[in-house]
């Protein structure tokens, strides 16, 4: 019975991994250079950050902003104070 229980077992798990959806990876937004920090909020409310490292210079802001280094290259004219935020809110 122990024996016919671990094969049972065994053969559950074999099938389970076997038929798990692969992982799919987050798609890369769409890079966009936009014309003003306001055209720039309606996407992006917090703005747009190079990294997940930088630290505002600006002081405290209303909303965390959204990590992209080729969004944040794209739109780098919008970065006044060059903390490597562009449009923070």
């Amino acid at each position: 019975m122990k024996r016919l229980l671990t094969i049972v077992l065994s053969l559950t798990i074999a099938i389970s991994f076997s038929f798990q959806s692969p992982q799919v990876k987050a798609a890369n937004p769409k890079v966009v250079t936009f014309a003003n920090c306001k055209e720039m909020n309606k996407v992006y409310p917090g703005g747009v950050a190079r990294s997940a490292t930088v630290k505002n210079v600006g002081g405290k802001t209303k909303q965390k902003p959204f990590v992209s280094q080729a969004i944040y290259d794209a739109n780098k004219k919008s970065d006044r104070d060059k903390d490597l935020i562009a449009c923070e809110r």
